[in-house]
């Protein structure tokens, strides 16, 4: 069974679902667990917001 809840954790992740609605999938009751248990599944959000910004500069 927990292998089913990683696996359904992982494909939420790698789809773009925030931890929020991941948590409460999930059912736990704080969005702090989830970070604590997913967040190496969660892609950089400094790089991510890095490549947005110089696209969008380089319009």
């Amino acid at each position: 069974m927990n292998d089913f809840r990683h696996s359904h954790a992982s494909y939420l992740i790698n789809k773009g679902y925030n931890a929020l609605m991941v948590a409460k999938r999930l059912g736990h009751s704080d969005v702090a667990m989830t970070l604590n248990t997913y967040s190496h599944l969660y892609p950089s959000s400094q790089e991510k917001a890095v490549e947005e910004m110089e696209q969008e500069i380089a319009l």
